[in-house]
């Protein structure tokens, strides 16, 4: 897939991500986890943007943290914490916007506060609890990175199959 990149992108740039909403530390979050992502692919060389052929920059638009199941009593028992982004693929040799679109990604998580027990599929990837080797830690906090690993896999599939 990577040759259908145009041949003369081999290298990207992501920095910092612009956060216009008012949860702390999501900028650099969101960023590490793109970073992350394009280098274990290792589809394009991540690089400073004085020496990319392309830059990713990306705007966290908006965050909603809110109840998404309840029980017949009405009463709470999941919440959905989602992230919204705007990104911009640039070809800095072309001058030009190669993909320009709104990704979203979502974590979910309880009120139980042990997310491997919690009976929830915390991070959306059919397994649960005791079959998911990655529920642990604060429940919020990893709904938040898994919203925001989802988002870098979406910006990166989509510059590989767009091309």
């Amino acid at each position: 897939m990577a040759g259908s990149i145009p041949a003369h992108i081999n290298s990207i740039a992501i920095p910092i991500v612009e956060n216009q909403t008012a949860e702390f530390g999501m900028s650099e979050s969101v960023t590490e986890n793109l970073i992350a992502k394009f280098n274990e692919e290792n589809i394009l060389r991540v690089t400073d943007e004085d020496q990319a052929t392309s830059i990713l920059r990306g705007t966290i638009t908006k965050v909603t943290d809110a109840p998404y199941t309840f029980t017949k009593e009405e009463a709470v028992t999941e919440y959905r914490f989602t992230v919204h982004m705007k990104v911009e693929w640039y070809d800095v040799r072309e001058d030009k916007v190669l993909i320009k679109k709104n990704f979203s990604g979502w974590g979910a998580y309880g009120l139980s506060g042990d997310i491997s027990s919690d009976g929830i599929d915390n991070d959306n990837d059919g397994l649960i609890d005791g079959d998911d080797n990655n529920e642990y830690g604060d429940p919020r906090e990893f709904a938040t990175t898994a919203a925001v690993t989802k988002i870098a896999e979406d910006v990166l599939n989509e510059i590989m199959t767009s091309w």
